[in-house]
């Protein structure tokens, strides 16, 4: 358990500081925008790359990716079912909702914590391919649906394959799946570029705290309040019960599944509001509610469910 804590404090002492370089400006006005595309495009896919290739395929296609998938699923059915039958919101509002109720920051958050208190950044890996490869493109087939915007059928075509972060995931995926084992020189590179994406992303994130007041607007607190209970409260729930019941894993993975669905919502799904203009002080509020409050929940998670 106090490895756990440590995790949490690592975690927290990194974004504080993040949060702190941005409140003084230090680097200047575009700073996270850098940062975040640095993260993104570089860092994250050597990351990824990295332990994708060499991991063990099991871990990759284990019950650990049904129970993440069945969880993520009943959450995003049952919130957008309540959005749209009871509060009678409009599709966009409707698929935002949804998303921000079941879609994990697998990336910014779930990478330390996967490092940082699980201590297998594998654990993380089911879920960022879920959300990129199946999770995102529905969502944004919708929301390009839904407004007629976004770039058309070929941008929802190729938008998933264009991805860096999928990109390197499946390349990962093939060498790991094929039992190709590349020369330390080839595979050094990675390991070194990908050894900053935590730290950065951390910083980053930090950066994006200063300045963000929620629930501003009350007509769309209860909105917020719904999406941020059912990603912190409801996701987990389910996913232990289906992890230990369902599934009947032992308490090492029901620890662990039970952790990944406890993470805040991703900030992907803001940018996805941005892009096509819908919810977004929906998007921003559940991002930065389910952040804050996650820490908590995350070590309640531990300290009832640490094996």
């Amino acid at each position: 358990m106090s490895g756990v804590l440590v995790g949490f404090a690592i975690i927290g002492v990194v974004i504080a500081t993040g949060y702190g370089v941005g409140r003084a400006g230090s680097l200047g006005p575009h700073a996270q925008f850098v940062m975040s595309r640095l993260a993104f495009f570089v860092l994250m896919p050597c990351l990824l790359f990295h332990t994708i290739a060499t991991a063990d395929v099991a871990t990759l296609f284990s019950p650990m990716l049904a129970v993440s998938a069945l969880s993520a699923l009943s959450v995003a059915v049952v919130t957008a079912t309540v959005f749209a039958l009871v509060l009678r919101r409009p599709l966009t509002t409707t698929t935002v909702g949804a998303l921000a109720a079941s879609y994990s920051n697998a990336n910014n958050i779930g990478l330390p914590v996967a490092v940082y208190v699980l201590g297998q950044a594998t654990a993380v890996v089911p879920v960022i391919m879920l959300q990129l490869v199946v999770m995102a493109p529905i969502a944004l087939t919708v929301l390009d649906a839904a407004t007629a915007s976004g770039g058309g059928w070929r941008r929802r075509v190729l938008g998933p394959v264009s991805n860096p972060l999928i990109i390197a995931s499946l390349l990962g995926l093939v060498c790991s799946v094929t039992g190709l084992t590349l020369p330390d020189p080839v595979l050094e590179p990675f390991v070194l570029v990908g050894g900053a994406a935590v730290p950065v992303v951390l910083l980053s994130f930090g950066m994006s705290l200063h300045g963000s007041a929620p629930l501003r607007d009350p007509a769309i607190r209860l909105d917020v309040l719904l999406a941020t209970g059912g990603k912190l409260l409801v996701m987990p729930v389910v996913a232990f019960l289906l992890a230990r019941y369902a599934f009947g894993l032992d308490p090492a993975h029901v620890f662990v599944l039970t952790v990944l669905a406890g993470l805040p919502s991703a900030q992907n799904v803001f940018n996805y509001a941005q892009r096509y203009d819908a919810a977004v002080p929906v998007a921003r509020d559940v991002v930065l509610l389910s952040t804050v409050g996650s820490v908590p929940v995350l070590v309640a998670i531990a300290a009832l469910l640490h094996p």
